[in-house]
This record gives structure tokens, sequence and C-alpha cells, in this order.
């Protein structure tokens, strides 16, 4: 979808070879280990916990590394502190990048991330100097939008539990709502027995922009494939089509 969403990221895993595999289930780690520390680790009273399982389940992160990301969150397992972090910039012709890092490391976290980003025809920016450009929405993710069978009875219970916006690109649907409505429109999709891929609170940006220039859109698809395979990298919003 537009903007280098969680889907994103998340359909990029599901088609990840085997040698990055391993980086990428590192990654669903930290993100059960964040909702549990958060949240707890029941995902039945932990919705952020049940929602980062699920899209773990979904790439088939074993359970024995679900269990210990888990008891990692709730300190029944010793580790390090793992911080979520927000840096902002630019990548290449001025597009804007909202950068989201899961470390247990900060200063390997901005070390990595500024070099990429250097090294790509972008710059770090300032606290504020971009995250103007973006508002937080509840995204839903459905990727295979054939299952729904009924779109008109879908359309009316997302809309009645609090959806703004429904967007279907390439088979994949996707559905927008205000943050504090996000586990009322999971529950009414679930409650016609259809599976959610993904169900996040994501930056997206207010108005998107398109690169024609082939040699930037180049630069800029680098970036972001160096983004994502960086561990701390949990993932990347942008403003871009």
């Amino acid at each position: 979808m537009s903007g280098h969403s969680k889907w994103h990221t998340i359909a990029k895993k599901k088609g990840a070879a085997d040698s990055v595999r391993s980086s990428q289930f590192a990654k669903l780690a930290k993100l059960i280990t964040v909702a549990a520390r958060d949240g707890g680790g029941d995902p039945s009273f932990n919705f952020q916990l049940r929602v980062a399982i699920d899209q773990a389940k979904a790439v088939n992160l074993p359970k024995d590394n679900i269990d210990r990301a888990i008891k990692r969150g709730t300190g029944a397992e010793g580790a390090g502190a793992i911080e979520e972090i927000i840096y902002e910039g630019f990548g290449p012709g001025g597009t804007a990048l909202i950068i989201k890092s899961l470390t247990d490391n900060r200063n390997r976290s901005i070390c990595e991330i500024r070099t990429a980003v250097n090294k790509h025809e972008g710059i770090m920016g300032n606290l504020g100097s971009v995250m103007w450009m973006f508002e937080k929405k509840g995204v839903l993710t459905i990727a295979d939008a054939s299952i729904i069978d009924d779109h008109d009875t879908f359309e009316l219970a997302v809309i009645d539990a609090g959806a703004e916006d429904i967007k279907e690109e390439d088979g994949v649907m996707q559905v927008i709502c205000p943050p504090d409505q996000l586990k009322k429109v999971l529950d009414a999709i679930e409650g016609l027995k259809l599976k959610v891929d993904g169900a996040e609170i994501e930056f997206r940006a207010k108005e998107l922009m398109t690169i024609n220039d082939p040699e930037t859109q180049k630069a800029f698809d680098k970036l972001m494939d160096i983004l994502d395979e960086l561990e701390d990298v949990d993932v990347v919003y942008t403003n871009v089509k």
C-alpha cells in the first residue's frame, strides 16, 4: 500500500528469504516484548499483544520465540530493556520519513539509521521536522480481499464500528479509522468471521507525493530496502505514493 505502512513491512516479511528471516523474526519478537511490557503478558486482556502475536504467527514465528518474547516483556526472562524511538528525516527528492525503532541499544540504533539515510541521499531531521505532515490512524489490513464475500455487509459493519475510509489496492484491503476505534473495528471484522492480517496505529501522510525522476525513485527504493534490513528498524512511514 502507499506510504510504506506497516503492511509494507509485513508483506516483505512474508516473502523474506531464509537469509534475512532471522532478522525479521527478531523484529517481531521485539514488537511482542514491547507489547507485553506495556500491557501485560495475557493477549486476552492486552490488545496490542494479541495483534503482535497474530502478526508473528502469520509469518510462522515459532511458538517458543513468541513465549520467550512475552517473558522478556513481563520481566520473567532477564534481558536488556527495549525502547521505542521515533526518528524523523528526509529521503531522496525531499521525501518525508518517520522511522520507528525498537532497540535495546539507542546508540547503535541512531548510528545505523543515520548512516543508511546519509548514504542514500537523505538527511536526518529534528523532532517535528516532518511529523506535521502525518497523522495517527488505526489501520487494519486484510491481505487477501477475496475472502470478503459480501462487500456491502463488510463496509456497513466497519463504518458502524467507526471506520473513516476503506481502500483496496492490489488485492489488499485496508480499513482506516481513528486510533481509539481500532479495537472496535477489529472486533466488527472478526465478527464477520474474517481474519485480519495487521492491526496497527500508523503514521499516515496527510498528502502523498509522486517521485517522477527514475534515479530518485531508485535511490528511494534502495533506502527503503536498507532500512527494512536493519534489525532495530520496526517500520518506516513515508509520504510517497
